[in-house]
């Protein structure tokens, strides 16, 4: 019983992500890749600019509940920014099938998460592998706030600019949270509007997904529309599907959270689906 509560307060869900974060330094850009013991498997996938490790306290924690979890580096991140700008969205969905192929070979049953891009992703995974168990979207774009307006004005600035800053809101967007700090801070504007492309084709594709469905959201997101989770939970088509709202987190909240018990809410989801 001793031992038990101890490992309890060791695990990775009670940590200081911040802490983590220093501890960390040289996984920061690298996929990973942990073994489980209970024969099913979890694949994590970053979002757009980051690297894996924005998912990385995440797949440890579902690891330390027995799931293998594989978080793969996707083209053109976790190295200069310039590299990401004539990757196609078709690469990364060749990266993250790749991925989940790999899993197969050891495991039946395999759920897909995905934050921010990564959940676009994972809608298109779930799409072409219908044997996939169950997927976590977690600030997934359904459409971009102004996106009638912001699209076009970014293919007439990508004609005389190459790059651009990212913005952030000043109330949850400090200069240490995890996710500035692992991210491209400059992006070329070329690669925003494959982004923009491949969200337009990725929501059009909810309506093929039925695996279980579990979609979170910050409240203060500003990149999404405020109904992008009403909008995914109405379009899929899974019978079974759960939604949550974050407070007081950023667009991609899932490498900063501590609270709201955000992990152990997708873990109970995976146990019972």
């Amino acid at each position: 019983m001793v031992n038990k509560i101890y490992h309890k307060f060791r695990s990775v869900l009670f940590a200081d992500p911040k802490q983590l974060y220093k501890e960390d330094h040289g996984l920061l850009r690298e996929p990973f890749y942990f073994s489980g013991t209970n024969g099913k498997a979890v694949l994590l996938l970053h979002g757009w600019t980051s690297v894996p490790y924005e998912v990385r306290r995440l797949g440890q924690y579902l690891n330390e509940n027995g799931y293998t979890v594989s978080g793969p580096l996707l083209r053109g991140h976790g190295t200069i920014s310039k590299d990401l700008e004539n990757v196609r969205w078709e690469e990364w969905l060749c990266d993250a099938t790749k991925a989940y192929e790999e899993l197969t070979k050891n495991h039946k049953d395999i759920y897909v998460a995905g934050t921010s891009l990564g959940a676009n992703l994972t809608v298109m995974l779930a799409k072409n592998k219908p044997k996939i168990s169950g997927i976590i979207l977690m600030a997934m774009p359904y459409r971009i706030k102004f996106e009638k307006i912001i699209v076009p004005i970014v293919r007439i600035i990508n004609i005389f600019k190459k790059y651009n800053k990212k913005f952030y809101p000043p109330t949850f967007g400090s200069h240490s949270t995890i996710t500035r700090l692992i991210s491209y801070q400059v992006y070329p504007i070329k690669s925003a509007l494959e982004t923009f492309k491949f969200i337009k084709i990725s929501r059009r594709q909810l309506s093929k997904v039925k695996q279980p469905c579990l979609i979170l959201q910050s409240t203060s997101d500003h990149i999404v529309t405020k109904n992008s989770l009403e909008k995914i939970y109405e379009k899929i088509s899974s019978k079974v599907k759960g939604k949550k709202y974050i407070s007081k987190a950023y667009h991609t909240f899932i490498s900063d959270i501590k609270n709201e018990h955000i992990f152990q809410d997708i873990l109970d989801f995976i146990n019972k689906n």
